[in-house]
């Protein structure tokens, strides 16, 4: 795992590329590779191009494998992330005759992109960004891997045709990049905690300074005007398959062990992010079977005494089932206004809510304990339908095939367990008419958007056009869970998981976005996802006894929550908010009236988070 950069130009500017750009560029994310660092600077009459590297060593930590690893005399490879299957790839390859001088999947990557071209990262099981030149045809190869895991980001000068790209923005700064708000991101940020736009996946917060979207690859080279972002890979979300209850359960099983097998560490100290649900429990219950938590740091986990959805008893309960010995750490307000600053550095974006803040915490606390690498359950509920809000359009599914009368006892059943909120005419209504469901959800969020009276009335006027609200059309469950996990929600959470970790200098790997998994998952019939009134139905039939049953049959859906609520009536907070007000009505986003209104704390997962969003915004100006 590392943080990669490069400077890439044609004709014009050849000889700006220089090592202290460079290095500049390396010192910004240095936090990203603590264990080593590397430059590489290469000149030609036409083109120059230089590659850094901040090394986290994993994966066979020699120094063979440092980076900018070189490849045939003809590669210069900058590879941040983990392939999972390159041991299997590395064993083709050899057959073709491919040398290899280290263990580390970075040489994998440059000689499958020597074999099969642009198509080698459709190979690839894993989560990675990466840059390949290739100095025989002047020409870089990029790619992001397919749910967006580790980041890429690139700016582009016409004038000059150089490329800039950076793991993380403030590297692109460092070289020069103008540091300039997106107004429309902030404005919508402010009224709706909206940060990105899905129907344009490539824009930041910040102008001129894009992202290779997840799945896609760019590629810049000689006679090129300016560079080529392609799509490699999609979800089929319409397919079903017709497969029996004990050939799906067996085959998730069989693909989720090997997932979380193969992303467990055999070179590093590793541990488990643990909470009390069933996504992370099921990974260290496979953990578990297989021996892997003996070997392991231990679990690492937020506990926050005394707040109604502290998880601390469930976590203790799976740690001494599965053999994680816990560790658990407590966040709380002084630590919160101590260190947001530094968040707010790391994150380069708004993030909203302080469950960012506790996931730093337990981040940090496993650096101190000397561990590399996490396993985590994100993306479990954006592919298993784990969220009440994905319930109805599950249910709704299945309206044609087993009519109301059997629906509704489904969703009598999961309001009793705490999954669904309510199941009436209306949800009738919205599968029948899905376009008119998605258009009023719409005019919901654009209300919202309108008739906050603390934006103030000219900034709203001057960049509400952008049209950064966006509802997807939802005909069955597939929709909303694609658009989350590709284009929505699960964009945002993988921004928060990479950037805390590898603030810390920890790298996360994620066993629910193995893309054969999801793939499987895609083409099951919503009832292998809801049925008997519980959520992710496939997980919980497939662990059987091998979680707490206070777990698996945990009512409801807990999600990562700190007492936010309380931490912002904390004195220091409301300090920080009534300054965080006033720096946005002096900057002329908000209306001076925001002053005089009383403070409103609001838990983690309100829909009026007005306050931290402010507070929040703040930092970025």
């Amino acid at each position: 795992m590392c943080g990669i950069a490069g400077i890439l130009t044609f004709g014009f500017d050849a000889e700006g590329i220089d090592r202290e750009r460079l290095r500049r560029m390396s010192d910004a994310i240095a936090h990203r590779g603590p264990d080593d660092e590397g430059l590489w600077t290469d000149r030609s009459p036409d083109a120059a191009c230089g590659l850094a590297a901040r090394r986290l060593a994993v994966t066979d930590p020699g120094a063979a494998s440092a980076q900018p690893l070189r490849y045939m005399d003809r590669y210069v490879v900058v590879h941040n992330g983990e392939v999972y299957n390159h041991k299997e790839l590395k064993r083709l390859l050899q057959q073709d005759g491919f040398p290899f001088r280290t263990d580390s999947d970075t040489e994998v990557v440059a000689a499958a992109y020597h074999r099969f071209g642009a198509s080698c990262v459709e190979r690839f099981d894993g989560q990675f960004a990466f840059a390949v030149w290739d100095n025989e045809r002047k020409s870089l190869f990029c790619a992001r891997d397919r749910f967006g895991e580790k980041p890429f980001f690139h700016h582009f000068d016409e004038s000059t045709r150089t490329l800039s790209f950076a793991s993380e923005m403030k590297a692109l700064w460092a070289a020069g990049v103008p540091r300039r708000m997106r107004p429309a991101s902030m404005l919508h940020f402010l009224t709706l905690g909206i940060t990105s736009h899905p129907l344009f996946p490539e824009l930041t917060f910040f102008e001129d300074v894009f992202q290779l979207p997840p799945a896609h690859t760019l590629t810049f080279h000689e006679g090129m005007e300016a560079p080529v972002v392609e799509r490699y890979w999609d979800i089929d979300k319409e397919t079903l398959r017709d497969i029996s209850e004990k050939e799906a359960v067996s085959h998730f099983h069989e693909l989720y062990d090997r997932s979380v097998r193969s992303r467990i560490p055999l070179d590093s100290p590793w541990g488990l992010m643990l909470s009390g649900g069933i996504d992370s429990s099921s990974i260290a219950a496979v953990c578990h079977r297989h021996s892997a938590s003996e070997r392991s740091a231990g679990s690492f986990s937020a506990s926050f005494p005394g707040f109604g959805k502290d998880e601390s008893p469930l976590i203790r309960s799976v740690a001494q089932k599965t053999g994680f010995r816990p560790r658990l750490v407590v966040p709380d307000a002084e630590g919160l206004v101590e260190h947001i600053g530094t968040l707010a550095r790391h994150q380069e974006e708004p993030f909203g809510s302080a469950g960012v803040y506790a996931q730093w915490e337990v981040h940090r606390m496993a650096r101190r304990e000397g561990v590399k690498v996490l396993l985590d359950g994100q993306g479990a509920d954006e592919v298993l339908g784990g969220y009440s809000r994905y319930v109805h359009w599950l249910l709704q599914e299945r309206l044609g095939k087993t009519g109301w009368k059997k629906v509704g006892e489904e969703a009598r059943a999961l309001m009793e367990n705490g999954f669904l909120e309510d199941w009436d005419w209306k949800n009738r209504l919205a599968s029948r008419f899905p376009a008119m469901a998605a258009a009023w959800l719409e005019r919901k969020a654009a209300r919202i958007h309108r008739r906050n009276a603390d934006i103030d009335p000219d900034f709203r006027d001057e960049h509400s056009g952008a049209g950064f609200i966006h509802k997807p059309l939802v005909r069955r469950g597939n929709d909303i869970l694609y658009f989350d996990a590709c284009m929505g929600a699960l964009q945002t959470l993988l921004r928060y998981a990479d950037r805390n970790a590898m603030s810390q200098g920890v790298e996360v790997r994620l066993p629910f976005l193995s893309h054969e998994l999801v793939e499987f998952l895609f083409s099951l019939p919503s009832e292998y996802k809801v049925r008997g009134g519980w959520t992710k139905w496939i997980l919980r039939r497939s662990l059987n006894d091998l979680v707490p049953a206070e777990v698996s049959e945990q009512k409801g859906k807990t999600g990562f929550e700190p007492p936010q609520q309380e931490w912002m009536g904390h004195e220091k907070v409301r300090t920080e908010i009534i300054a965080a007000r006033r720096k946005l009505v002096d900057a002329k986003m908000l209306h001076p009236s925001v002053l005089k209104r009383p403070l409103d704390p609001q838990p983690t997962y309100s829909g009026d988070n007005r306050d931290w969003r402010y507070w929040n915004a703040s930092l970025f100006l």
